[in-house]
């Protein structure tokens, strides 16, 4: 992932802040819960013994801590909405790559293969009861930690069904269907982390459009998280590469390759319709949904999604520099 000199520092300034209190919270768990998360957030191997690679960069409860300094709070002050963002985003990975059967993740096991996916789920369920243990008290920061989980599950929910519905014909998935998706599915906890961040910085009447800026932001995420499932490679994302395509998920470049006129988006559709039995196959899909113009659509909405986001975010936080910095480090991620 590629950030801006000043997105690096901010995510690090945050990141030796939050994450004492994130190992904190999380030593409340049983011993067996608390190594499984430890895995899972990156501090650990799966024997328990100390790892120091890539545990994520932190960037929700970057955005969170940020958000509360623009309203004019301390980076302290969202440590709460950090903490519990962050947890939210390890519980809906663990489940996540159990939903579509992920093995690997940052460059090692997926968390249901280290320890089996029952497991795995009762850690990925203890990631979440500790995330609204930690915003429990805050009301005016639960309201929306808890419409993101809402938004979460009903994106992933509709992110599943849409495999089992065909690519083309009355019943095919639409684009706007595939934005809502994704506005909730990656959108909601982005929102829940710019808003609470504000709500606990002092500005909560500024809560309601960051959490609309979050959403629009998590669909530019989104969009680009689909371009690097095809297109990137597996030695920078830690995860298989065209497993989306085996899998039939609708994903933004292919829905947007099929709907324009261009002659390969007709060979795509007649290659997707009777299966992708190979390697090969696969890699003619992704080479047609690049052909039909695809990846190019794909950019240009993510890049409509961020503009709009940071358009938001500078009406109501026109000083947010670092926070800004942040935000627009998500979508650079293919450039």
């Amino acid at each position: 992932m590629n950030h801006s000199p000043s997105s690096d520092g901010a995510i690090t300034r945050c990141r030796s802040l939050f994450e004492p209190a994130l190992r904190e919270a999380v030593s409340a768990l049983h011993p067996w819960g608390a190594q499984m998360a430890a895995f899972a957030l990156g501090w650990s191997d799966a024997d328990g013994r100390p790892y120091d690679r890539d545990g994520g960069k932190g960037v929700r409860p970057a955005v969170a801590m940020l958000a509360a300094e623009a309203a004019g709070g301390s980076a302290e002050s969202g440590l709460p909405a950090a903490v519990a963002v962050e947890l939210v985003h390890a519980f809906s990975l663990a489940h996540d790559d159990i939903i579509d059967h992920d093995e690997r993740r940052r460059h090692r096991a997926a968390l249901w293969k280290a320890y089996g996916v029952g497991p795995a789920l009762l850690a990925g369920d203890a990631l979440l009861a500790l995330a609204v243990h930690e915003l429990a008290g805050r009301p005016e920061a639960m309201r929306y930690l808890s419409a993101a989980l809402i938004e979460l599950v009903q994106g992933q929910t509709a992110d599943m069904a849409f495999e089992n519905r065909p690519w083309y014909g009355p019943r095919a998935v639409t684009i706007s269907e595939y934005v809502e998706m994704a506005a909730g599915k990656t959108g909601g906890l982005l929102g829940a982390a710019a808003a609470t961040g504000v709500a606990l910085g002092g500005a909560p009447e500024l809560a309601d459009p960051m959490w609309r800026m979050g959403r629009d932001l998590g669909v530019a995420f989104q969009i680009v998280d689909d371009m690097l499932g095809i297109w990137g490679e597996p030695d920078v994302t830690g995860k298989p590469v065209h497993n989306d395509l085996r899998r039939d998920k609708k994903t933004f470049p292919v829905l947007a390759a099929l709907a324009s006129d261009h002659p390969a988006a007709r060979e795509l559709s007649a290659l997707l319709a009777a299966g992708l039995p190979d390697d090969d196959a696969v890699h003619q899909a992704a080479r047609l949904v690049a052909e039909s113009g695809g990846r190019a659509a794909a950019e240009a909405t993510a890049e409509r999604y961020v503009t709009s986001a940071l358009r938001v975010m500078d009406e109501c936080l026109p000083e947010a520099v670092e926070l800004r910095a942040v935000c627009e480090s998500l979508a650079n991620r293919v450039r």
